[in-house]
């Protein structure tokens, strides 16, 4: 596993690198049309369909009211607006809810990338006492095998004899999350040689953007760091710089990162780098979910991660660019679900 050390001074070489116009051409990635799968899970139509029905189903949570979609909203931002999620029994979370729109190009997931791949974060929410609520998978997993209509559609996914288990429901999720991307955005047309897809302020967003030192932490096809192995993760500490109002203002100190889940000092306020796509369906903005304009998250990162602040021009020019970020999202259509027998509901 790679430092995180190693890669702070990954950065700091690419901020280094970049020209004082802006970066070159090979740093401007497009993304992809289609999200790699991992060999022991490829991608089908029949697994992709039987995952968007557990993906919305809410009955693989404790009290039968939650489902991935509750906290993930593909309708519209992949997220759900609110600071932190609302899970069983009404109980807060602890983090803003990332979207889920184009999660298969991060190579771990979570804010502090404790799951290493999508199969391994579908399981997580369901057992978490705030957010599914179930206490052990087990039970999620019995539920699913209790709804007959479920056996169908595991079979067409899986073949003859399949297990409905964990780790089969997991890969279900996981493939319909493969196909949630958005691609062809006004960016992504203009870095495959469309030059009038960006407009002259998104154009000197883009430089700003890059000049400034963002692309140092946000690059890649994802806007979310360097294509890495899957289960390594791209981390950043979060705040750099402490000297400023920032810090306090929106409590960015209250939650250790990635050391709340490792218990490393050197883990501290450690975070995986978010992707910058689709913004402006996303606020709130950051883990805590406290900063609720495109505007100000960037200020916010400008002076915490670089100790620099943008003028109001600067920081119109980059949120136009952001904008500019928002790719096509893929038709989505509410599945139909099995009906749940009687005798589930003693």
């Amino acid at each position: 596993m790679t430092s995180p050390t190693h890669w702070l001074l990954v950065a700091l070489a690419l901020i280094a690198s970049l020209a004082p116009t802006g970066a070159t051409a090979a740093d401007w990635q497009a993304l992809p049309n289609q999200a790699p799968a991992p060999a022991d899970n490829p991608t089908t139509p029949a697994k992709i369909e039987l995952g968007k029905m557990l993906y919305f189903d809410p009955r693989l949570s404790s009290t039968g009211t939650v489902s991935c979609f509750s906290c993930h909203n593909v309708m519209e931002g992949g997220d759900d607006h609110r600071p932190t999620s609302i899970g069983v029994h009404g109980q807060l979370g602890g983090r803003n809810s990332p979207t889920v729109w184009n999660a298969a190009f991060h190579s771990v997931q979570f804010w502090d990338g404790r799951a290493p791949s999508l199969e391994a974060q579908a399981k997580g929410p369901i057992v978490n006492p705030i957010e599914m609520g179930m206490p052990k998978l087990d039970l999620a997993v019995d539920r699913i095998r209790r709804i007959s209509g479920y056996a169908p559609a595991f079979e067409r996914a899986f073949g003859k004899g399949v297990k409905i288990d964990e780790d089969s429901i997991a890969k279900a999720i996981a493939a319909y999350e493969r196909t949630l991307i958005t691609p062809n955005s006004p960016y992504d047309r203009f870095v495959k040689g469309d030059k009038a897809a960006l407009t002259a302020q998104q154009q000197r967003g883009m430089q700003a953007f890059a000049s400034i030192g963002c692309t140092a932490c946000h690059s890649g096809a994802n806007f979310s760091g360097p294509a890495l192995p899957p289960g390594t993760g791209f981390f950043m500490k979060f705040p750099t710089y402490l000297d400023n109002p920032y810090v306090a203002r929106y409590h960015l100190l209250d939650d250790g990162g990635k050391a709340v889940q490792t218990g490393k000092s050197e883990d501290q306020n450690l975070w995986r780098v978010p992707t910058l796509r689709n913004l402006a369906f996303t606020a709130p903005y950051f883990h805590n979910g406290l900063v609720k304009s495109l505007p100000e998250a960037v200020r916010v990162m400008a002076k915490t991660q670089l100790d620099k602040s943008p003028t109001d021009a600067d920081v119109a020019d980059i949120v136009a660019f952001l904008d500019a970020l928002s790719g096509e999202f893929p038709q989505q259509t509410m599945p139909r679900l099995p009906p749940t027998p009687g005798d589930m509901l003693e």
